[in-house]
């Protein structure tokens, strides 16, 4: 198990840690039902943070910030010689969990997306673990939450008996839920992304090579051209810039400059 603490990448606190650990602090923290805020983020997620300093703020409160993305662990490894070996992928943390939970008769609630990737994902997790025990799912609104509606969604998610919540929303309207609902939740809140449409069958993740060469970014890009080309020929070449400015001492990133949200969001 890997655990070499949390990181500063251009600003945005990262952990450096493998699928055990993190796996470990989140069953733990569902056990305690403890508030915890977990996020994995690639490139975009964490120039969203770059980007925006009540975001920025928002990602360094979550209690677990992995690397999702293998240019995030590059970073995390030519910043501070941390030396990790894997990054730890939405997709896959989100197996582990699955397993871990189901081994340790956890139930999971998953919120996000539309109903039909819903009843996919939780249809093929139940055939991959069938101890799993799915409390309830509930499909995204894709519009901002009302305050009553978000102390509804609270109160269902409790109700149903879950200990951990995964959160499909997409970048970064999923940390933005993850931070803004984790505190009455009180259980584990993961923001998992494109997990639930891969893990459904909707969307294909790129092939392994490809990921091991942190290509994903292009197989993805190939596949939803109009959709995702001003995420990756914008924030690629600036991610690497601003990487290259923090390594050399050109520019120092302060993980304390932030600002606090002055309102909540409330995606949904």
């Amino acid at each position: 198990m890997i655990d070499r603490g949390r990181h500063n990448l251009l600003g945005v606190q990262i952990h450096a840690v493998d699928y055990e650990a993190a796996v470990n602090q989140i069953i733990g923290a569902a056990q305690q039902r403890r508030s915890f805020g977990v996020s994995a983020l690639a490139v975009h997620g964490v120039m969203t943070g770059v980007l925006d300093a009540e975001h920025r703020y928002r990602l360094n409160q979550l209690e677990l910030v992995v690397p999702d993305g293998q240019p995030v662990r590059w970073g995390l490894n030519l910043l501070h010689q941390i030396r990790l070996r894997d990054r730890v992928y939405g997709p896959d943390l989100t197996l582990e969990v699955c397993q871990a939970a189901a081994e340790a008769n956890i139930p999971v609630f998953f919120y996000g997306s539309t109903p039909e990737i819903l009843s996919l994902l939780t249809d093929n997790l139940r055939k991959k673990f069938p101890n799993l025990k799915i409390a309830g799912q509930k499909a995204s609104r894709f519009r901002k939450l009302t305050t009553q509606e978000k102390q509804e969604l609270i109160e269902e998610i409790r109700d149903s008996g879950a200990a951990v919540t995964f959160v499909g929303l997409g970048c970064p309207r999923q940390e933005v839920f993850a931070y803004e609902f984790r505190e009455q939740l009180q259980m584990p809140t993961l923001a998992v992304g494109a997990a639930f449409a891969f893990h459904a069958g909707k969307l294909a993740q790129a092939p392994a090579f490809m990921q091991k060469a942190g290509l994903e970014w292009l197989f993805r890009l190939s596949r939803e051209p109009r959709r995702l080309w001003r995420r990756y020929l914008f924030l690629n070449p600036q991610y690497l810039t601003l990487l290259f400015m923090q390594k050399t001492g050109l520019k120092k990133y302060d993980a304390d400059d932030t600002q606090p949200p002055t309102s909540e969001i409330l995606y949904g």
